[in-house]
């Protein structure tokens, strides 16, 4: 029996790379045959710095070299108190958010499940609001909220309390699910009840890089405000930088009144996720919400180094900014080099999807790719949606070189 057949059938992304990896390092992931391919992948934004960054390499050795703790529940330890330091000073402080930080669980579902219940905790109401093409998380409670048909067919049980709107720019923009809330809420034979929250990513990345404009966001959480609503901002996979900013929603000039974060949290794919809440959301009682694996100390080392690496200043977010134009421009180019086949492009910051017209080409695409050198993957509701996630920290040249092989991939294709 080899390896493959021990493992689950449940696997997907074996199944699209069939090579067993074996090093990683910067921008590229080596197999053990010795190829290199350059990664647009990035552990499904897990790795926006990259892999094995030497300046997260040295601190987390550095750290396990002397004993530190590696498992502290949550435990006071030196490597959680200099992570809480490093984040307030470089990240809260500066954008004046008064946040209390929660350490919910390993994984960015754990992040999604603590908001949900806190929201519902704190109201006493029951329903939240959710956007299609959403992707919150595979535990049941962020299922609920997700919008994705297969994922939500795995969970076998109904998946309740959640009421589903469209989003921004849903069906050509011509159904606004702002003014249907609304309108919803002011109509007391609607069948709505007053939500506890409503739940929304600034760009939905599995959804297929759609993206929530700045005045729509700022709308909602004016109506959130108004009505009474928390507004928990899901920043899993588009914050720590992915959009520009460390957190996806600044661009709106909102503030959340809970924030899910995880994946490039720890800054070198170590299991870390916080849930970020206004002070007086702060109802739990002591053990109320816990996880086994909340205290995971590694993580804490490493997230404290990239925060002091990347975002002492904002280097990183104006080379991210300049970077989306390099993006947009040649996914335009080849756009209009293949209307019959691309319907479109779409992002900002470092995501970005080129959209096919037929979903079965995006897949021929991205395994074109592959066979080329470079890793990338499908999203949307029917995976019609090349997705495009270079490490933050790719030089120009590693950038221009995937994008050439995604250009020669869908001219091979189209």
């Amino acid at each position: 029996m080899n390896d493959s057949a021990l493992e689950s059938e449940v696997r997907s992304y074996s199944r699209n790379w069939p090579v067993v990896f074996d090093r990683a390092r910067g921008s590229r992931l080596t197999d053990r045959d010795g190829r290199a391919r350059l990664d647009f992948f990035t552990g499904a934004g897990a790795l926006n710095y990259g892999h094995n960054h030497p300046v997260l390499k040295r601190a987390l050795l550095d750290y396990l070299e002397r004993d530190g703790i590696t498992h502290g529940l949550d435990m006071l330890t030196t490597a959680k108190e200099g992570f809480l330091a490093e984040f307030g000073a470089r990240l809260l402080g500066p954008r004046r958010l008064d946040y209390r930080v929660q350490f919910p669980g390993p994984t960015g579902t754990n992040s999604v499940e603590a908001a949900l219940k806190l929201a519902r905790k704190v109201t006493g109401r029951q329903t939240v609001v959710a956007f299609t093409g959403a992707f919150h998380g595979m535990s049941l409670g962020s299922l609920a909220v997700t919008g994705n048909a297969s994922k939500r067919a795995g969970a076998g049980v109904p998946l309740d309390h959640t009421w589903r709107l469209p989003y921004d720019g849903f069906a050509g923009g011509e159904v606004s699910g702002l003014t249907l809330l609304d309108a919803m809420l002011d109509d007391r034979s609607s069948g709505l009840d007053l939500p506890a929250a409503v739940i929304v990513e600034t760009v939905q990345g599995e959804g297929g890089v759609n993206t929530a404009s700045p005045t729509w966001l700022a709308d909602l959480a004016e109506l959130c405000e108004r009505r009474g609503v928390l507004l928990i901002v899901d920043d899993i996979q588009m914050g720590c930088g992915r959009t520009g900013p460390f957190f996806s929603f600044e661009v709106a000039g909102i503030t959340p009144d809970i924030v899910c974060l995880s994946k490039s949290l720890s800054g070198y794919g170590l299991p870390m996720a916080l849930t970020l809440f206004r002070p007086e959301l702060d109802v739990w009682q002591p053990g109320e919400h816990n996880g086994t694996f909340r205290g995971n100390n590694p993580a804490f080392v490493t997230a404290a180094a990239a925060l002091r690496e990347f975002w002492a200043d904002s280097t990183l977010e104006k080379q991210t900014e300049v970077r989306a134009g390099l993006f947009e421009e040649r996914l335009s180019e080849l756009a209009g080099r293949y209307p019959a086949r691309v319907a479109g492009w779409r992002g900002r910051g470092l995501v970005w999807g080129l959209v096919f017209r037929e979903a079965a080409l995006a897949r021929r695409v991205a395994d074109t790719a592959f066979a080329r050198g470079l890793l990338v993957e499908t999203s949307g509701s029917d995976d019609e949606v090349v997705k495009l996630l270079p490490p933050l920290t790719a030089t120009d040249a590693e950038l221009a070189e995937g994008l050439d092989v995604l250009g020669e991939s869908v001219a091979a294709v189209a």
